[in-house]
């Protein structure tokens, strides 16, 4: 398994990084729109929304994300309209009002933990596509760091009840590896970066990466399911590679914001 995940990483990786830094932000656009759909069609599978529900939550999914790139001014304005549409869809298609709350949470908060966390990532992407490397490339080091950390001398857990497997040297492995992947990237990709800060942000995104897996597993503890899906052989499914970036996309971007740097290319 572990053999698979390597592989299949250093297929990918390189590909991903040429799409990235070289190809136009319409590119990176496309790409999000494509994740974002599988990653909540993983999501809606978990807690089973079905039908006319699904769809519309999927096409209210794109359109979250379009309205982010073309004008970030109408983004409350699609994300109002996708609830009510929503909402009325419920009360349309199943007359019996009882569970009707539960019914319309599943879609309305797959609506915000995807696409609405991925706006933050067109914004990144405004910015430079240099960020957008720094963002994942942070968090996978984490991700891996914590991997191994917590599989070598991890014994204390660090939050049974969510997730039996993490523990807390999994956790500063976390931050270990926040902090090398942001000094890795300030040294040969975003320069303009102090060394101090990069370790700061390199901290700041280990934590949020950890929160990040945890409520991802919070979800699918809830759905009873160990993957969100099995499209990318040895890693789970997309939602599972995406958990940490989700959550430290808009984290990156505030931090961008406070230190000035904010050049949007279009």
């Amino acid at each position: 398994m572990h053999y698979k995940r390597l592989v299949v990483a250093l297929i990918l990786l390189p590909f991903i990084y040429l799409y990235i830094m070289y190809l136009p932000i319409e590119y990176y656009v496309l790409l999000l729109l494509i994740v974002s759909f599988l990653a909540l069609s993983e999501f809606y599978s978990m807690f089973r929304v079905k039908g006319i529900l699904k769809k519309a939550c999927l096409v209210s999914g794109i359109s979250i994300l379009v309205v982010s790139y073309f004008s970030e001014d109408f983004i409350p304005d699609i994300i109002i309209l996708s609830v009510i549409v929503l909402i009325t869809i419920r009360l349309f298609v199943k007359r019996d009002p009882f569970s009707s709350v539960s019914d319309i949470s599943p879609p309305l908060i797959g609506l915000l933990y995807i696409p609405g966390l991925f706006i933050f990532q067109t914004y990144i992407r405004k910015i430079g596509p240099e960020w957008i490397i720094f963002l994942y490339a942070t968090v996978w080091a984490s991700d891996s760091m914590a991997y191994y950390i917590g599989r070598g001398i991890g014994k204390k857990k660090l939050y049974i009840e969510v997730s039996p497997n993490k523990t807390v040297a999994g956790s500063v492995g976390s931050v270990i590896g926040g902090i090398a992947g942001a000094i890795l990237l300030k040294t040969t990709l975003v320069k303009t970066l102090t060394l101090s800060t990069a370790i700061v942000v390199g901290i700041v995104i280990g934590i949020i990466s950890v929160i990040g897996d945890l409520v991802e597993s919070m979800f699918k503890r809830n759905a009873g399911v160990k993957d969100s899906g099995v499209l990318i052989p040895g890693h789970g499914g997309v939602l599972d590679k995406i958990d940490g970036a989700l959550f430290s996309g808009p984290v990156l971007y505030w931090m961008l914001t406070i230190m000035g740097i904010t050049r949007h290319q279009i």
